[in-house]
């Protein structure tokens, strides 16, 4: 192995659950490596499931968040967004939905109207981003970024395509923005494809394999719904499709700072989260009319 590819810490399964009435979910984070991981928190992936005809959107009604951010890629069907900072949203196929919870808000995320009417295979992804101190109460903020505003480039053999959604790859920077250095790339390999990728040393790592599967470094397979864990003992990550392939690549500059969490706050100290949960009760986070 080349030793200045970055040593594969963990390859980590997901464990099922259900997320309210519509999401079939396989989570591989958060886990033991989370400080590896850092700012990234949470990984869910919704399905492909099956979505059954309906006049009754399937989802999850509202509930709180603060101190982090929810971001959403969306893969196959749609979801409808709303919260109670006045921002609502429709995704389909390739739009990602960049959310900060900031001081906090409720939200409400369903399967789309027409979506739910139609049916189909709904597919996504959602991770929790964590936020520095200094930003955790910022005002609540909503990028919603349609496939096309993404740029997408061309990996070197031909065999493949990055979409830059934060960060920059080959020149090219992403729409989103964020509160610390994140590079986060959508990729998709033919088989056979290969992707030589260089991120700062200091910068936690990971690959999450959506569908397919990948040789990391020539000697290590990582195959659909498992998140490889990288090191930080160097800066490249040498990838080969063995399949047609779709991953995620997460990666940033990780948050030193305290964490404490609770459910759906993200903060640093217990007593922060005592106060959120007394500003949820209180209503200071906002309430829908329906």
């Amino acid at each position: 192995m080349d030793n200045k590819n970055r040593r594969i810490f963990q390859i980590i399964d997901g464990v099922r659950k259900q997320v309210g009435e519509g999401f079939e979910v396989t989570s591989p984070m958060p886990g033991s490596r989370i400080r590896q991981l850092s700012p990234f928190l949470l990984l869910d992936h919704t399905g492909p499931m099956e979505v059954q005809s309906t006049d009754k959107p399937l989802g999850t009604g509202p509930h709180p968040h603060r101190g982090f951010e929810t971001v959403t890629v969306v893969y196959q069907g749609a979801l409808a967004h709303r919260d109670t900072a006045g921002h609502t949203g429709k995704l389909g196929p390739g739009d990602v939905q960049w959310m900060t919870a900031g001081a906090g808000l409720l939200h409400e995320e369903k399967h789309e109207e027409e979506f739910s009417r139609r049916g189909g295979v709904l597919e996504l992804i959602q991770l929790w981003v964590n936020v520095p101190n200094k930003d955790k109460l910022a005002p609540p903020r909503y990028q919603e970024l349609p496939a096309a505003t993404i740029p997408v480039v061309n990996t070197p053999d031909g065999n493949g395509t990055v979409r830059v959604v934060s960060g920059t790859y080959a020149g090219t920077k992403g729409p989103a923005e964020t509160f610390s250095p994140i590079t986060l790339l959508d990729v998709r390999l033919q088989q056979g494809g290969k992707l030589h990728l260089d991120l700062p040393a200091d910068y936690n790592v990971g690959l999450y394999v959506v569908k397919g599967s990948v040789q990391l470094h020539g000697d290590r397979k990582a195959q659909t719904k498992q998140l490889v864990v990288l090191g930080w003992n160097a800066t490249g990550l040498d990838i080969v499709a063995e399949e047609d392939t779709t991953f995620l690549v997460l990666s940033g500059d990780p948050i030193e700072e305290p964490l404490a969490t609770y459910g759906p706050f993200v903060m640093n100290t217990n007593k922060e989260l005592v106060q959120a949960i007394e500003d949820y009760e209180q209503g200071r986070m906002g309430t829908f009319d329906s």
